[in-house]
């Protein structure tokens, strides 16, 4: 596919890691729901966003198996290659601004559904975890490594009936979640080496950001043909 973009987000600093993302172009190649959620399957990205109106910022979000009303990474890349200061997913607008090496996007944290945050005693219980953990829905295992800093260790698990996203690399509206529910700035190392940051707003919104990257070649799976 031509007008296809794979992306890293939430790189480390040093530009690696982060949690691919797929992004159509123009949404036009994929008209309708059968033909969108079959490509987002076939590419097998936690999500793939298809761009409907580039100058609106109009997005539809999929993972592998469903529709997606509000995702935290698949809007922080798209803000990102778009290089637009609103972005209008279905959950409602996001206002997005890049400082240069973070790109950030402003959410509510209410759009967060399906997925729950559960606190472990230190890292090293997190990183011991299996991939995905006994048990049913989306879970955010976290602990911190250093409370004063704010800085966190996380690691995210879809536990979806597809089975096919073991574990999350990076899941933004997990970081968006965990932060209003302690109010406070966070610095998050999830997956294998991915960063989130986030900061509450004081009208009950939270602003996350990351770096985006192009994926190399050798990491992005293009679609079979049909």
């Amino acid at each position: 596919m031509n007008d296809l973009d794979v992306l890293r987000v939430f790189c480390a600093g040093d530009g690696r890691h982060g949690n691919l993302l797929g992004v159509v172009r123009d949404g036009r190649t994929c008209p309708d729901d059968t033909s969108r959620q079959a490509l987002a399957a076939r590419l097998g990205y936690s999500e793939t966003v298809f761009v409907d109106d580039p100058e609106r910022g109009v997005v539809d979000i999929r993972t592998p198996g469903t529709r997606m009303d509000f995702a935290g990474h698949p809007l922080v890349g798209v803000a990102w290659l778009l290089d637009v200061e609103e972005l209008r997913p279905p959950a409602g607008a996001v206002w997005a601004r890049d400082d240069g090496e973070f790109t950030w996007i402003t959410v509510r944290p209410e759009w967060v559904r399906g997925k729950r945050t559960e606190q472990y005693a230190s890292a090293a219980e997190v990183d011991a975890l299996p991939a995905p953990p006994p048990g049913e829905g989306w879970l955010y295992a976290w602990a911190w490594e250093d409370e004063s800093a704010g800085r966190v260790r996380a690691r995210g698990f879809p536990r979806r009936p597809d089975g096919v996203i073991a574990e999350d690399e990076a899941t933004g509206s997990a970081a968006v979640l965990l932060t209003a529910r302690l109010n406070r700035a966070l610095n998050i190392t999830q997956g294998a080496g991915s960063q989130i940051l986030t900061a509450p707003g004081p009208d009950g919104t939270v602003e996350i950001g990351g770096r985006v990257r192009f994926a190399e070649p050798s990491q992005v799976r293009f679609p079979a043909p049909a």
